[in-house]
């Protein structure tokens, strides 16, 4: 084959604060010829999410921190273009954390293989992907969803948050969900069935629009955001309710911690049972939400939007609209 040149991103300096696009920049490099067992793949869309904000520093957290001035990484969705292994032929769509690059060379055994014909390509960075992975194992193994109960959502218009609230409608849940816009708002009434859904940037107390919603109380919240959300939750749990927390949003980019919880004593006197949890822990369970979700979406129980940005250059600012509540769904950069 001619030698292929491929663009990436690379850290070139640790954000304070929100990061700024200077702190990312594109570079080209050249392809290796291909060896033994591996492929060539041209990306089609690119996944941002909000961990990566912490992969962006060097303090420690549950996953490595990006080494400056070297390619970064994340979910990517691509088309095989060149193979030397006998699983994976040219045309064949496949799953990798080969992001924010627009081509790459890999081991065959570090990509999965996708059937297209269920969804379009980019859900699999999406409901079909680890977002959605997250929603089920958040619901299922850490917030033990019981058939029938009231469920709040914090972000429930974003990429996990309307997979959960989906699944939770599909078990017979009564589902409220906050968001940050009215169009927001209707989408998760119109498509993922909630009951309610709150404008958090207009509602004046959280806390009593929640308790409005739930008069009798919240089984279990599915924490997306922190801050006055979880305060909020906390306040409005029914007594031995839940809370999964899945992530903080609102406090990945401050520069000094926040005042914490100021009804943390809630969990003591409701007797609630507060647990974080990281998906990367709960890989095994990867068979299972692929037979359900296919179920589900069969079924018609499991709808989806994306917000698509065009254009590989644009990464960065994708990235950065994560934080200002730019995306309804899953945000994802179509490389074109």
């Amino acid at each position: 084959m001619s030698q292929q040149t491929v663009r990436e991103f690379q850290l070139l300096r640790r954000p304070v604060g929100l990061p700024m696009e200077s702190d990312l920049a594109i570079v080209s490099r050249h392809l290796p010829a291909l060896a033994a067992g591996q492929v060539r793949v041209r990306n089609l869309f690119l996944s941002v999410d909000p961990y990566m904000r912490g992969r962006m520093s060097e303090a420690k957290s549950y996953t490595a921190s990006y080494d400056l001035n070297a390619p970064m990484s994340g979910g990517a969705v691509g088309r095989v273009e060149e193979s030397s292994h006998p699983d994976l032929a040219p045309g064949d769509t496949v799953l990798s954390m080969n992001g924010w690059r627009d081509g790459f060379v890999s081991d065959a055994k570090e990509l999965r293989k996708l059937d297209v014909s269920m969804a379009p390509p980019q859900a699999f960075l999406g409901t079909l992907g680890m977002p959605g992975l997250t929603a089920y194992v958040g619901l299922f193994d850490v917030g033990s969803l019981v058939e029938g109960e009231t469920v709040l959502v914090s972000g429930a218009a974003g990429a996990v948050g309307m997979v959960v609230c989906q699944i939770a409608k599909a078990k017979g849940c009564r589902v409220i969900g906050t968001a940050g816009s009215d169009e927001k708002g209707a989408w998760l009434r119109e498509n993922a069935g909630v009951e309610v859904a709150i404008n958090y940037k207009t509602t004046a107390s959280l806390r009593k629009a929640i308790a409005g919603a739930a008069p009798d109380g919240i089984d279990l919240t599915f924490e997306n955001v922190g801050g006055d959300h979880l305060e909020a939750a906390l306040a409005c749990s029914k007594t031995h309710g839940r809370v999964a927390i899945c992530g903080l949003i609102s406090q990945y980019n401050a520069t000094e911690a926040g005042p914490g919880l100021r009804n943390v004593r809630e969990i003591l006197t409701r007797r609630l049972t507060v647990r974080g949890f990281i998906i990367f822990d709960h890989f095994q369970r990867q068979p299972d939400f692929v037979r359900d979700m296919t179920s589900w979406i069969q079924a018609g129980k499991m709808k989806w939007t994306e917000t698509i940005v065009d254009g590989f250059e644009r990464m960065p600012a994708a990235f950065l609209g994560l934080f200002s509540g730019a995306n309804l769904g899953k945000m994802v950069v179509r490389v074109g």
